[in-house]
């Protein structure tokens, strides 16, 4: 059976867990229609991402 070595201190284990924070979504804008939108996704304005149009926005706003 183990035996710890010795005792830890209640601020040394609430320190381990105090670094558990939300962080802020990281947005950068859109070069197609200037809107903020998550890095490395399609603009959900415009339906852009990498210079090519890979939704077709008008057709999707017709459906809702």
């Amino acid at each position: 059976m183990a035996v710890q070595q010795s005792k830890t201190s209640k601020q040394r284990t609430n320190t381990r867990f105090a670094n558990w924070k939300l962080k802020a979504p990281n947005l950068s804008e859109c070069p197609q229609c200037h809107e903020l939108k998550a890095s490395h996704k399609v603009c959900p304005k415009c339906g852009f991402y990498d210079g090519k149009q890979i939704i077709d926005v008008s057709k999707k706003e017709k459906q809702d």
